[in-house]
């Protein structure tokens, strides 16, 4: 109704020409009116069938999110875009290059399942899903399924977050990379902690029948020994791993995939929504 009259108040004014006195010949008037009567329904028609907002083009996370969906179609894709988010504030911070690569854990997952994904995002238009792999969690953090976190030293816990990967080095795991964690309270205590990624025996999916789960570590993401050293490779030196839970207290208070101050529920439930009807989260 507003739209109808500026509509016809601008018609108005245009026939008459401006502000008038009260000497101005009846003329005028009727050019008034006749010019409203041919205005006035076609404002009205335009405010009753107003044009459509135009759709705002998707932003990078969303761009990319859609493209790994289809990569990884066994991975969660809300936990695909928190692990996105995380590696665009780490991006906007300067931690990481453009051409990091990104390794998505996923512990809600059981550790009978391959929850590992290591993405190489190089070409922001065609990523490419380098290993979907086994991964171990901690002796502290439960059975098949992790169920507690923690970052403190002796939990022999899993710790969830973003870590930046760093140096390589020969420990009593054999060939091991260091990472420093980027989420204050949840992982920043990694490099003190010794939280690396390693190869071990125990990480056998052959043994899985039997045992009803992978072997656990004291709270490194722990791969199998066939593929650890090369997936090393990948990752060194400045590349990016996120690790996700069903953690409340993790998805309220973790702060690498908020930089800008969103939700991550809202982020995990727009990412979740059905393919084609991806909307940014709210800010």
């Amino acid at each position: 109704m507003r739209n109808l009259h500026l509509a016809v108040t601008a018609a108005l004014a245009l026939a008459v020409g401006g502000c008038h006195t009260p000497g101005d010949s009846p003329e005028a008037a009727s050019v008034a009116a006749s010019v409203a009567e041919a205005v006035v329904p076609a404002a009205r028609a335009a405010a009753l069938d107003p044009q459509p907002l135009a759709t705002p083009a998707p932003g990078p996370v969303q761009s990319q999110l859609a493209l790994l969906r289809d990569l990884a179609p066994g991975a969660d894709p809300g936990v695909l875009a928190l692990a996105l988010e995380a590696r665009q504030c780490a991006l906007d911070h300067g931690d990481v290059s453009a051409e990091s690569r990104l390794a998505v854990i996923d512990y809600s997952m059981p550790s009978t399942e391959r929850r590992m994904w290591v993405f190489d995002l190089a070409d922001a238009g065609q990523p490419d899903l380098l290993y979907t792999e086994y991964v171990a969690h901690g002796q502290g953090s439960g059975g098949n399924m992790a169920t507690r976190f923690s970052n403190q030293e002796g939990t022999h816990a899993t710790s969830l977050g973003l870590f930046v990967t760093a140096e390589t080095y020969y420990g009593s795991n054999g060939y091991s990379l260091r990472m420093d964690g980027k989420d204050p309270g949840f992982n920043d205590n990694a490099r003190r902690r010794a939280i690396v990624i390693h190869g071990a025996d125990y990480v056998n999916p052959s043994a899985i029948p039997a045992m009803g789960r992978l072997g656990r570590s004291w709270g490194c993401p722990a791969l199998r020994q066939d593929v650890a050293r090369e997936m090393i490779d990948v990752l060194k030196d400045g590349n990016l791993v996120f690790s996700y839970a069903d953690d409340a207290r993790w998805l309220e208070q973790g702060r690498s995939f908020a930089c800008d101050g969103r939700d991550a529920r809202q982020i995990l439930a727009a990412a979740r929504a059905p393919e084609g009807n991806l909307v940014a989260a709210a800010p």
